[in-house]
């Protein structure tokens, strides 16, 4: 072979193929296209929410893309349609105080499933800054975004508000109160989840149940302290519960040992936030109190850390994961144009994962008054 022949050669190995199939490894829009069994047109309408499809063949062509690793261009979809391909993800509920959300198990969870499914819909998710109050818009007015996803936002929230009136469809994680004009909401049901570990505590044998909650103003901590004084009436118990602000982890720690040194101490407690299971369990120790003898401990947390803790902890798990997801696809859809005009709302199931520290030997049927805590 000569070396005019070998340059050939090399000259047509190295041509990409045509058409978009596979390259390095990836797959391309013909790969898609022929595992879908459609054309490479109905493709790109299902991907790009063009075309008069039906909602089966988009997620069937959705379902193939994705499982084949298919990635769109950015550059040419940008080309294409005008938009930048970035979907924002913040958290507004505590306003201008240092709260690094993605430290927190729940958030860092739902920020992980988000960027997964934004990935797989050609997007890139983009971690902002809860605006100032002062100045609310000055790193996002820098960010080209198509749609913005909040959690939890609260009353009146203003910087939904705004990003409603500059023209970006909103999604929240979390049921906005009041007349907040999302495009859709994705959330719990903090009533059913609530009464349903307050009835396990009290089959654990708990007779007086208190409650760890926040100052804010967001719909999760609303429900879940409604849902509580709600079940306290419903049984004929007193409440018994402290608040603090959420975002202050010290805060925390100061209301689980106010709670614990009432008169009228709870033998069990529900903790909204991360960390109040290590929180709850380092008062109760402060105090001589064991778990579960004397004090049924249950917490909302997808922090793994409760598996291995002394006793294991209670947990209640919201599902992050899912609603991350959940709220990428409705964020996209309506980006896209897919899917119904009018506001979605969507309501996840939650779930109980039950060790030792709620599940006591045995029922108790009087509450001892609370003694000093133990010296060091």
């Amino acid at each position: 072979m000569t070396a005019a022949e070998k340059h050939q050669v090399s000259r047509k190995s190295a041509r990409p193929p045509r058409g978009g199939s596979r390259l390095n490894g990836r797959a391309g829009i013909r790969d898609v296209a022929a595992a879908a069994g459609v054309s490479i047109t109905t493709v790109s309408d299902a991907l790009n929410g063009k075309g008069r499809l039906p909602d089966a063949t988009r997620r069937h062509v959705r379902e193939v893309a994705e499982r084949l690793g298919y990635r769109p261009s950015a550059a040419a979809r940008t080309l294409r349609t005008g938009k930048s391909g970035l979907i924002g993800l913040t958290v507004t509920t505590y306003g201008e105080e240092p709260f690094t959300f993605t430290e927190f198990a729940y958030f860092a969870e739902m920020a992980r499933a988000a960027t997964s499914a934004a990935l797989a819909r050609g997007y890139a998710l983009v971690i902002l800054p809860a605006p100032a109050r002062h100045s609310p818009f000055d790193v996002w007015s820098n960010v080209a975004l198509d749609g913005t996803v909040v959690i939890d936002p609260s009353d009146q929230d203003p910087v939904v508000s705004e990003l409603v009136r500059s023209g970006l469809p909103v999604v929240s994680d979390g049921r906005p109160s009041g007349s907040l004009p999302v495009t859709a909401w994705v959330d719990n049901d903090h009533e059913e989840a609530v009464t349903g570990l307050l009835d396990h505590l009290a089959e654990s044998g708990a007779r007086r149940i208190g409650l760890l909650t926040g100052t804010s103003t967001d719909t999760y901590t609303r429900l879940s302290t409604t849902a509580y004084l709600e079940w306290c009436e419903r049984v004929g118990q007193d409440p018994v519960y402290e608040t603090y602000p959420a975002h202050d982890p010290c805060a925390g720690a100061i209301a689980a040992d106010r709670l614990l040194a009432r008169p009228d101490r709870p033998d069990a407690v529900y903790g909204l936030f991360d960390p109040n299971g290590t929180d709850l369990l380092a008062a109760a120790r402060r105090y001589g109190l064991r778990v579960p003898e004397d004090l049924l401990l249950v917490c909302c947390s997808e922090s793994t850390v409760y598996a291995t803790t002394e006793p294991p902890i209670t947990t209640l798990s919201l599902k992050p994961g899912r609603i991350g997801n959940t709220v990428i696809q409705l964020l996209i859809d309506t980006i896209e144009g897919i899917g119904p005009t009018r506001p979605v709302q969507q309501v996840m199931p939650t779930d109980l994962i039950v060790r030792t520290s709620s599940q006591r030997r045995g029922t108790r049927t009087t509450v001892s008054a609370p003694r000093a805590p133990a010296s060091d």
